[in-house]
């Protein structure tokens, strides 16, 4: 009985874990945006990071990667969210869970 109900949680626990990655919030960027964002990194010149690990959507940062904030010109859509530019590109986060939104390239 105890062999079973163990076995029970751990697959739970499983599937629990997906789903909470499967809920990661992804975000579209239509293409003015992309080129409002692209024309600020022109500007602006952002700081290029280094991350390490594996950078991609639904993936956390790292602890260590410090967020930017978005800035206002970029959509007020877009205002919970931060930025770091790396490789060059734009990976803009949700700073509640430090997971990738979307990838700007």
């Amino acid at each position: 009985m105890n062999r079973t109900l163990l076995a029970a949680v751990a697959a739970l626990s499983i599937t629990a874990g997906t789903q909470a990655v499967a809920q990661t919030a992804v975000i579209e960027i239509s293409p003015e945006q992309r080129t409002t964002i692209r024309e600020y990194v022109v500007k602006q010149r952002p700081r290029s990071v280094t991350i390490q690990g594996d950078v991609r959507v639904g993936a956390p940062l790292p602890a260590d990667v410090a967020l930017v904030a978005v800035p206002g010109d970029w959509g007020p859509q877009y205002s919970k969210y931060r930025y770091v530019y790396w490789n060059d590109r734009v990976v803009l986060v949700d700073p509640s869970n430090r997971h990738v939104v979307h990838i700007v390239e």
